[in-house]
């Protein structure tokens, strides 16, 4: 199964990389024990030696940081605990000099309770502003409208006894849900982007991205009957219903569908982006936040790879299925970690947590690298009366903290690890290793963290079959092994990854000699026979396929050749995901039900796109996930693991048919 990337008029946002910066545990540049924009700042050249191409700025509004920024009381404004709105036009301006995109956090469903919009509309129940928030009354019996519950426990509704009435919470009490059904409210927070992208930034991550349509009926959840089936976190109370009415109606697709144009108004002076965070595990539905025109999220983040076990076969499954559910041209995206989730270094161990940086920077799509993973920081422990995050403060002791991976960037060997001066203490603690995990020691230690990340987003950077190439994944390796090739034009460069402890040898003689261009372990290079590949432990590889400079590109054919589709009969899907094995699909009765009840409210799709030159796919079938179209270039013939295809001059359809499984 081969997946086609781009050509070369790819916008920044497909060939670059992502760095997630926590501004409070950046930098801290005026010893408050609080990173902020100053700190970023000072730390662009940094970033410009790393390699990545865009920051992202988790909040940095007005807030009483109940929820560390989410919770905000004026969306066009600079927190002073990080700087002001001239400091951050000038991050902007010099960031940009560093070739440097900026991204915002956009948090569209809730403000604070302290927000003027939320003090006016609970002020009474005639407020022209009362309608801007989600209220209801209770039931006869005084208890909440309905079932809700709040992803940080207990009800999603809160009684007001001024008015009498329950506004709705999807997080805690005191962040309001905004009520997006209103015209006004809808104005105002398109109001809100405009503000920002006047500004100079170059796009949004959009907070919860599927929370803030609900449905209009307030009807209840249905019961979950696999509350133990969730490819998320558990999430205890809340895993006891199927969260079918309290978030993602249809309704939100028109939303996104405005939101994209008003983007696009802005990217004809430079491309701007949108990122959506959502945590949907069933990839189809998922694929669906891109638009069918691709008209709505530039990308919908994919938080597959943070919640997947790590082992090869699943993590080849999860990209297959990934690859299989985007609809045509649709670009793809990895995350391995960030603010909310327990860092991969901790997760997977430091030895393994190399062989996923490989994996996040060769995959076919967008990664977003999160702060510190490239020193290969970890969790740190938070004492009991150090603990600031508040959804640990409200379920203590069910491991839903956030705090230990949010700690302070270690930048040096300097007390407090250079993020702020020794005789300041920093919001979070330290970890006890910084003095050998920071910045300052791992640049000038070859074989380092950072030493790895660093070349990976060199090699990326210079590499276009990294970048916009296809994905095409081997079969017939071990099954502690993941191993796939990416290619354009005449460029092909096989990763191959061992996510095991143990010695792997990876047979694929169909392949001839390659070359080493880095290992994870970043001691070997140079030639390497394919037909027996030797991956030490905790090892990942890229090996560049020799000669592809000097001789036509693997698997290119004739211009002039027709489409065609060679024994279709024996296809056989790949790439699909057991969703009971890996707890991604909820249950599809209650599925079934919603879309009959949202029956006209935009929940129909056209069909998939049928693969041409096979009439018996008109769109309709639903024998496997397998892709659709036919790629440009073909995968690779001098394996014979994979049919051979014919292209059609001018597709560009990126994608690619089925591959046959390999019975060897």
């Amino acid at each position: 199964m081969e997946h086609n990337g781009q050509d070369n008029q790819t916008l920044w946002w497909q060939q670059g990389v992502i760095y997630q910066v926590y501004p409070r545990s950046f930098k801290d540049a005026n010893a408050d024990g609080t990173g902020d924009l100053q700190g970023i700042l000072s730390k662009l050249d940094y970033l410009t030696w790393l390699g990545v191409d865009a920051i992202w700025l988790s909040p940095i509004y007005p807030s009483p940081m109940i929820d560390f920024g989410y919770d905000i009381t004026n969306f066009t404004d600079i927190n002073p605990v990080f700087g002001d709105l001239a400091t951050f036009d000038s991050l902007v301006a010099q960031a940009h000099q560093h070739s440097l995109k900026v991204i915002m956090d956009y948090v569209p469903n809730h403000t604070s309770d302290q927000h003027p919009w939320f003090l006016e509309s609970r002020s009474s129940r005639t407020n022209p502003r009362r309608n801007w928030y989600v209220w209801a009354d209770p039931r006869p019996d005084g208890s909440p409208p309905n079932n809700w519950l709040g992803s940080w426990g207990g009800s999603a509704w809160e009684w007001d006894p001024t008015t009498r009435q329950y506004y709705l919470h999807s997080y805690h009490k005191t962040m309001p849900d905004l009520n997006w059904r209103n015209p006004d409210v809808k104005e105002a927070m398109f109001d809100v982007v405009r503000f920002w992208l006047d500004r100079g930034v170059d796009g949004l991550r959009i907070d919860s991205a599927q929370r803030f349509m609900k449905d209009p009926q307030l009807r209840d959840n249905p019961p979950n009957p696999k509350p133990h089936m969730n490819a998320y976190k558990p999430l205890v109370e809340y895993d006891s219903q199927l969260h079918l009415y309290d978030k993602g109606h249809p309704d939100i697709h028109g939303v996104y569908r405005e939101l994209r144009q008003l983007l696009d108004t802005y990217s004809k002076q430079s491309p701007r982006v949108t990122l959506g965070e959502m945590h949907i595990y069933d990839w189809p539905q998922w694929a669906r936040y891109y638009g069918s025109q691709l008209d709505e999220l530039h990308m919908p983040l994919n938080f597959g790879l943070v919640s997947a076990p790590w082992k090869a076969i699943a993590v080849r499954q999860l990209v297959d299925a990934i690859e299989a559910a985007l609809p045509p041209k649709a670009w793809p995206n990895y995350v391995l970690g960030n603010h909310d989730e327990h860092r991969i270094a901790t997760r997977i161990g430091s030895k393994q947590a190399r062989v996923a940086m490989m994996l996040l920077l060769t995959l076919r799509g967008t990664p977003t690298l999160y702060y510190g993973d490239e020193i290969g920081m970890h969790d740190v422990e938070v004492p009991p009366e150090r603990i600031e995050d508040p959804w640990e403060k409200n379920l203590p002791g069910l491991g839903f903290g956030r705090d230990p991976e949010r700690s302070p960037m270690q930048w040096d060997e300097s007390p407090n690890a250079g993020f702020c001066p020794s005789n300041v203490d920093p919001w979070l603690p330290i970890a006890s290793d910084y003095k050998q995990t920071n910045v300052a020691v791992q640049r000038h230690n070859a074989h380092s963290m950072l030493s790895l990340a660093h070349a990976l987003l060199q090699i990326r950077r210079s590499t276009p079959a990294l970048t916009i190439g296809s994905y095409t994944p081997m079969e017939g390796v071990p099954d502690n092994c993941f191993v796939y090739v990416r290619q354009f034009e005449r460029q092909c460069h096989l990763i191959a990854l061992n996510l095991s402890g143990e010695e792997q040898q990876v047979h694929l003689p169909e392949m001839g000699s390659g070359n080493i261009l880095v290992s994870t372990h970043l001691d070997r290079r140079g030639p390497a026979e394919m037909g027996m590949l030797h991956l030490r432990s905790n090892e990942g590889c890229i090996i560049e396929i020799p000669g592809t400079s000097s001789r036509p590109a693997l698997g290119a054919l004739g211009a002039d050749q027709a489409c065609q589709r060679q024994g279709d009969q024996d296809d056989e899907p790949v790439g699909g995901v057991d969703p009971e094995r890996l707890d991604l699909r909820k249950d599809q009765d209650v599925l079934d039900q919603r879309q009959q009840d949202d029956a006209g409210e935009g929940t129909n799709h056209p069909p998939a796109a049928a693969i041409e030159g096979d009439p018996s796919n008109n769109g309709s079938r639903k024998d496997g996930p397998g892709p659709r179209g036919c790629p440009q270039p073909v995968p690779l013939p001098c394996c014979r693991r994979w049919r051979r295809w014919r292209v059609r001059p001018g597709d560009t359809s990126g994608r690619a048919p089925r591959a046959r499984r390999s019975h060897r």
